[in-house]
């Protein structure tokens, strides 16, 4: 899921900045941004990002600003830089050729400049390791926040499908009446209603009518809602649980709009699966 975390701890002359930022993703995607003196830590902060994180595309970036950029330049070997310079002099005046651009030429063969590269001191360490908690805690605050806000839109999605489920419940009466009427008059049209075997016309009545029952559907569909609604208040990571769940409502929707032969309980249907779609999108939010 979405979440967002930033923390800075200024020393006076260090200023370090950690920040966590996530999108949605099936599973956890992680990507380090460090300075290099910390990459002996870089298991430990994938570990801890493992065990709390879980899910979610996370960039994790850590800066360091030195007040004196100085402390972090680069040297110059001036020893190993006048002997380069002395060879390259000597085959030059030996070749005749002109030596103007020698300096440049020396300055960049290796390990004339050197870089800071030690590794990152426990001081140091100590003092990242507790701003990357800070920016992590300000992550899942975030992340809960967030959660909390999804939590209300879910249950208020689920209300409405089984509000239209109640309003089926209504509507689904009525379906007997308007199906025998529909039935006589089409055996009307096609035979004549002397032809009209009234004992065999009830018999298929009572077959065809039994092939369009959404009893079923509809205490399976409660029961899913009542399951979703009750894993929804669990604390812990359901957000897959939830998917599945989700699925199952969705199945029992297309069914019992499949048997319903009826307008009305058809744009109710259309309602449920309408909000049902708006929980799943809701969901790849849902740790």
């Amino acid at each position: 899921m979405t979440g967002y975390g930033i923390a800075v701890f200024d020393s006076g002359n260090t200023k370090y900045t950690v920040e966590i930022k996530s999108l949605n993703s099936k599973f956890l995607e992680l990507a380090l941004r460090i300075p290099k003196s910390f990459s002996k830590k870089e298991f430990q902060l994938r570990n801890e990002c493992n065990k709390q994180i879980e899910r979610g595309k996370v960039a994790l970036t850590i800066n360091v600003e030195q007040a004196d950029a100085t402390v972090k330049a680069a040297g110059i070997d001036k020893d190993l830089l006048k002997h380069y310079y002395n060879q390259l002099k000597a085959v030059s005046d030996d070749l005749g050729e002109q030596s103007g651009n020698l300096l440049q030429l020396a300055l960049t063969l290796p390990e004339v400049v050197k870089y800071d590269e030690d590794t990152v001191s426990e001081d140091e360490w100590k003092i990242v390791e507790k701003t990357f908690q800070q920016a992590l805690n300000n992550f899942q605050k975030f992340r809960g926040d967030e959660g909390n806000v999804l939590e209300q839109d879910i249950k208020l999605r689920i209300g409405i499908i089984l509000k239209n489920l109640e309003a089926v419940e209504v509507e689904e009466p009525k379906r007997v009446p308007v199906i025998r009427e529909r039935l006589d008059q089409f055996l009307q049209e096609a035979v004549g209603r002397e032809a009209i075997d009234q004992n065999r016309f009830e018999q298929e009545l009572i077959y065809y009518i039994d092939k369009l029952d959404i009893t079923e559907e509809k205490i399976r569909l409660k029961s899913h809602c009542d399951y979703f609604l009750e894993t929804l208040k669990n604390a812990d990571a359901n957000g897959k649980k939830l998917g599945f769940i989700s699925q199952e409502i969705g199945r029992e929707i297309n069914t019992l709009g499949s048997k319903a032969n009826d307008a009305n309980i058809q744009k109710l249907v259309v309602g449920m699966k309408e909000e049902l779609e708006k929980i799943k999108e809701q969901l790849l939010n849902v740790l």
